[in-house]
């Protein structure tokens, strides 16, 4: 009749014997050679379980129970001279009030505003008037529903100096106002291809109407 071997997975040699042992998990018989301790992490280091397994037993310590370890800080600065940045706003902030350059009348963010908050709501110019100044003045037909520092954006003038983005001023709740950079002649400037819609132009720090920007 067959049997389970005594030994289990040992070796056992009479020209070189060794001590068997027992794997604490699976139980099978082993040359306490091919046992190892089990290991796992407590903390910061690796902890024996006290554990003999075999081979086919022995897990990897699981990362886990592994504390963090967070670097050291690093060592300061000597001397750290930290950037003005109210200071390098200023040229920003006193700057004429007009259109940025490079911006683009439909990539622009929606209107923020407490009425209107869709993207490029249109406005419906009567009259689009200069007096010969830098100040165009817009009448509309219906209400435009924008206060004090409302900014839209303006194409299809008859002088391109008052097109582009502004923030506006508001006259009546059927007119505002708003700055260019450059005096335009006195004039109608209104199209039949002006177009004005409201819009969000990001602003510098301390900002509250859209600065001019030269190269």
């Amino acid at each position: 009749m067959a049997y389970a071997s005594k030994s289990g997975r040992a070796r056992v040699s009479a020209k070189n014997p060794q001590a068997k042992s027992v794997c604490d998990r699976c139980g099978i018989w082993y040359n306490l050679v091919n046992l190892e301790w089990q290991y796992d992490w407590r903390g910061t280091a690796l902890q024996n379980l006290q554990l003999r397994v075999c081979r086919r037993c022995l897990d990897v310590p699981q990362e886990q129970l592994r504390a963090i370890q967070l670097p050291a800080d690093p060592v300061p600065v000597w001397q750290p001279r930290p950037e003005n940045f109210d200071a390098d706003e200023i040229p920003y902030n006193t700057g004429p009030i007009g259109v940025p350059t490079g911006l683009d009348i439909n990539a622009v963010m929606p209107y923020d505003g407490v009425v209107q908050k869709h993207f490029g709501v249109p406005l419906s110019p009567l009259s689009v008037i200069s007096n010969g100044t830098t100040t165009i003045y817009v009448s509309c037909s219906e209400p435009h529903k924008l206060i004090n520092d409302n900014q839209i954006a303006v194409q299809g003038l008859t002088d391109p100096n008052a097109c582009g983005f502004f923030s506006i001023v508001m006259y009546t709740p059927m007119a505002f106002v708003y700055t260019t950079e450059n005096p335009v002649a006195t004039a109608s400037l209104l199209t039949p291809t002006t177009r004005m819609i409201t819009c969000l132009v990001g602003l510098p720090r301390g900002s509250i109407q859209i600065p001019q920007v030269t190269e």
